[in-house]
């Protein structure tokens, strides 16, 4: 079967921005370049998705408190160690030690608990949300952010102003951490945050586009 030019595309994108991130900051070659943000709504079998990702991609998996989310956990964590892909928990820290996963992302109302996750996990990837131009908040002991929306997004951002380059250029120069982006990127339009200074790409609609069956 033939390579798909989405994957392709998307990946080697995400790759060359950290690349080329890892070489100012030693530490984000540690980082997934992709990562592929769940929702229950737009990826009800994210497995499925994440068993197609590449060696060395990440996945978030964001139950939003469910009673399906610790099944659907573990059922990710088996695909993400048999593929050699990173498994970060939205926000259920519990969660993510019970299963052993790789860490946690967390909502940008929740980072001022990067401290004391990162007291007892040392080794976990912790990333936190940050959205728009607003204000930084104390980003703690934070491995990277995840801004957004870069592009106009659907879900949650669908009311927020995107980035657009220009903004997200900005913001990545004045943040002290490696900065992912997230809203609106695909295929299409991730080529164009060439330069933008981001560590890496992060997407939902993007990578289930890029990385479906068929």
């Amino acid at each position: 079967m033939k390579d798909d030019p989405d994957e392709n595309q998307l990946w080697q994108t995400a790759q060359a921005l950290n690349r080329a991130a890892a070489a100012v900051s030693p530490g984000v070659a540690s980082l997934p370049p992709l990562l592929f943000f769940t929702d229950p709504v737009r990826t009800p079998r994210p497995w499925e998705i994440a068993a197609r990702l590449p060696r060395g991609a990440g996945v978030v998996y964001r139950g939003f408190g469910r009673h399906e989310m610790e099944e659907e956990a573990r059922r990710l964590r088996r695909v993400t160690t048999k593929r050699g892909l990173r498994l970060l928990i939205g926000r259920d820290a519990d969660l993510a030690s019970a299963i052993e996963t790789d860490g946690v992302h967390l909502p940008e109302r929740d980072l001022e608990r990067a401290a004391a996750l990162r007291s007892r996990h040392p080794e976990w990837i912790i990333t936190g949300a940050l959205h728009g131009e607003a204000p930084v908040p104390e980003l703690g002991p934070l491995d990277a952010v995840i801004l957004s929306p870069v592009f106009r997004a659907g879900g949650a951002s669908a009311d927020r102003d995107p980035l657009g380059i220009a903004g997200v250029t900005r913001r990545a120069s004045r943040l002290p951490l490696p900065v992912y982006g997230l809203g609106g990127i695909t295929s299409e339009t991730a080529a164009a945050l060439a330069d933008t200074g981001l560590c890496g790409l992060a997407a939902i609609d993007g990578v289930v586009k890029a990385f479906s069956a068929g």
